[in-house]
């Protein structure tokens, strides 16, 4: 990867760059599909968040821009790096450092850095605000991208709920692919009948079991019950366990130890195991890029939280 250093600089310098880098040929011809905003603190995981970044990349081609913020009451300074080629993946990469003053304007500081003409997503990988869509970011994007699971607020999906609008979605919404593909073609399957009723159980501090289940309560429009375990819910298929009531019996889900199968359970039939691929950052990154309209069955989870039930076993 070529690299760009830029200590003590400012947004135009930093556009000035990129210019040159392109007018040289350096960035190629490939074209940049969408521009996608990282916002971080500097005591956060940027390694991690830069691999997701550059990873997603490879299949969306984009302007990454990782804001990176440290104490307001600092000095204000601004360095920046700009990665291009290489480890870039099919993107340029600008690592934005602030300090002081000016970690208060973000959108100021990206304005002159975004591509025109393309959407805009905004990905907060850990602390995000209360209400997305009213931060100052998030009302110029397409998409806003949170994640429940690694923000340190306790009731995060709680504000997620209480202030979705449409464009919102999470990472722990994301994590649930796999499992919700397995999950639906097993109620393909014959006998087609109505479930009464569902129990879904997962590590008790999950915002995917809860997502689970109010997605469960939407599509079913029964009663489901969530049930928490003491099982731990990173690096592992979410849910553990789900079971749904039929007159004929009961089907279940179950998450084997090994975390990269699920065996199906359906009355009257052998038992089967369908092997899934756990989701990383960089998967549920690029899933969220490939479809930049609302999110309706987020939206449809978030919404069926409301009359999902948390029994005390």
């Amino acid at each position: 990867m070529m690299i760009f250093e830029l200590p003590n600089t400012d947004t135009r310098e930093i556009a000035k760059t990129l210019v040159r880098i392109r007018d040289t040929g350096t960035l190629g011809t490939t074209s940049r599909v969408l521009t996608l905003i990282v916002v971080a603190k500097s005591t956060d995981d940027i390694s991690k968040i830069f691999s997701a970044a550059n990873d997603a990349s490879r299949e969306h081609p984009s302007r990454i821009i990782v804001l990176v913020t440290g104490e307001a009451d600092c000095p204000t300074q601004l360095d920046a790096q700009v990665g291009i080629g290489g480890d870039a993946g099919a993107s340029e990469v600008i690592i934005i450092r602030l300090e002081g003053e000016v970690t208060r304007h973000l959108v100021h500081v990206v304005t002159p850095l975004l591509l025109p003409d393309t959407p805009i997503v905004v990905w907060w990988p850990f602390a995000a605000p209360v209400n997305p869509s009213e931060d100052p970011l998030g009302k110029i994007a397409q998409r806003r991208i949170t994640d429940a699971e690694s923000d340190p607020i306790v009731d995060a999906l709680y504000n997620r709920r209480s202030s979705y609008e449409p464009g919102d979605s999470d990472f722990s919404w994301a994590r649930l692919t796999p499992w919700r593909g397995v999950l639906a073609s097993t109620l393909e399957q014959p006998p087609h009948e109505m479930i009464t009723e569902a129990t879904v159980y997962g590590p008790a501090h999950s915002s995917s079991v809860d997502l689970a289940a109010g997605w469960l309560v939407d599509r079913l429009g029964v009663s489901v019950a969530r049930i928490a375990t003491d099982t731990n819910s990173l690096g592992s298929i979410p849910v553990t366990r789900v079971e749904l009531v039929r007159p004929s019996g009961t089907i279940v889900l179950e998450s084997l130890p090994d975390n990269q199968t699920i065996e199906v359970s359906i009355p009257h039939r052998p038992t089967a195991r369908v092997a899934v691929n756990l989701r990383t950052e960089a998967d549920c990154l690029a899933e969220e890029l490939r479809h930049l309209d609302p999110d309706e069955a987020y939206a449809q989870a978030l919404r069926g939280l409301t009359r999902v039930t948390y029994p005390i076993v």
